[in-house]
C-alpha cells in the first residue's frame, strides 16, 4: 500500500451513549479489510489507517451507516458526550448533536478535547476536558482547562454559567478559533488557559451577545 492516512470512526451522538451496532462493527471490518489494525481510543473514536486514494470512498461506506468519519490527530475530536441518562430532551441530546456537527475535526494545535453532559451528575468526564459543557437545567456551563495525562492532572476551570442554547456553539467556536489564533506552537490548550488567563477569555467571549466575538492577542 502506498501512501496512508489516518482516520477518526465515531459513532452518532445517542441515548446509551457511544454505541455501535453490530452491523456497523462488521461493515467497518469489511471496508478496512481483514489485515486491517483498528485502534481504540480515548476519545470515543476508532482510529484506522487507510490508503490515501481509498479515503474518501471509505469514509462515504461508513457514513452511509451513521458513522462520523473525521481526521485523526491535530484536530478537535468528536464530542465526548454522557449517555443522556436524563432523556433526550432534558439532558439535550439535539444541542450535543449539533455542537458535535460544529466542532468535530476542526484542525487545532494540538488533539482537542470537548466533553458533554447533560446533567450535573457529568458522566462522561467534562472537567478533565479541553472544554467541557455541563447542562444546567435549560442553560449551560462551560469549563476550560482540564488536563487528565501526567502527573500534574488539573481540573478544568468554569469560564462561563447560564449560557443558553443559543450563545453555546458560537461561544465554544469563539474558543477554537481564539486558541488556534493565539496558541504558541504546539501549545496544549490547557497551558493556553493558564498563560492567556481565564478573565481574559471570560472577557473574549463576552465581547458578542451570542458568544461570537473573539480577538487575537500580540
Amino acid at each position: 500500500m502506498g501512501e496512508t492516512v489516518k482516520i477518526a470512526i465515531s459513532p452518532a451522538i445517542q441515548l446509551g451513549g457511544s454505541l455501535f451496532t453490530p452491523n456497523q462493527l462488521a461493515e467497518i471490518g469489511h471496508v478496512l479489510g481483514a489485515d486491517a489494525k483498528v485502534e481504540v481510543t480515548p476519545f470515543k473514536q476508532l482510529y484506522a489507517e487507510v490508503a490515501l486514494e481509498q479515503r474518501d470512498a471509505v469514509k462515504e461506506k461508513l457514513e452511509q451507516i451513521g458513522l462520523d468519519v473525521n481526521p485523526a490527530g491535530f484536530v478537535t475530536k468528536s464530542l465526548i458526550a454522557c449517555n443522556f441518562c436524563k432523556g433526550a430532551e432534558e439532558a439535550g441530546l439535539e444541542t450535543a448533536v449539533a455542537l458535535n456537527e460544529a466542532i468535530a475535526g476542526i484542525a487545532t494545535p494540538t488533539p482537542l478535547k470537548i466533553g458533554y453532559a447533560g446533567c450535573a451528575l457529568g458522566t462522561s468526564e467534562p472537567l478533565i476536558k479541553d472544554i467541557g459543557v455541563v447542562k444546567m437545567r435549560d442553560k449551560f456551563d462551560i469549563y476550560v482547562g482540564g488536563e487528565p495525562k501526567g502527573l500534574k492532572t488539573s481540573f478544568a476551570k468554569l469560564l462561563r454559567s447560564v449560557v443558553t442554547e443559543k450563545q453555546l456553539i458560537p461561544t465554544v467556536i469563539a474558543l477554537i478559533d481564539f486558541y488556534k489564533e493565539n496558541a504558541k506552537g504546539k501549545e496544549k490548550f490547557g497551558k493556553f488557559v493558564d498563560r492567556i488567563s481565564l478573565d481574559r477569555l471570560k472577557d473574549m467571549t463576552l465581547m458578542g451577545k451570542e458568544g461570537d466575538g473573539h480577538e487575537t492577542i500580540d
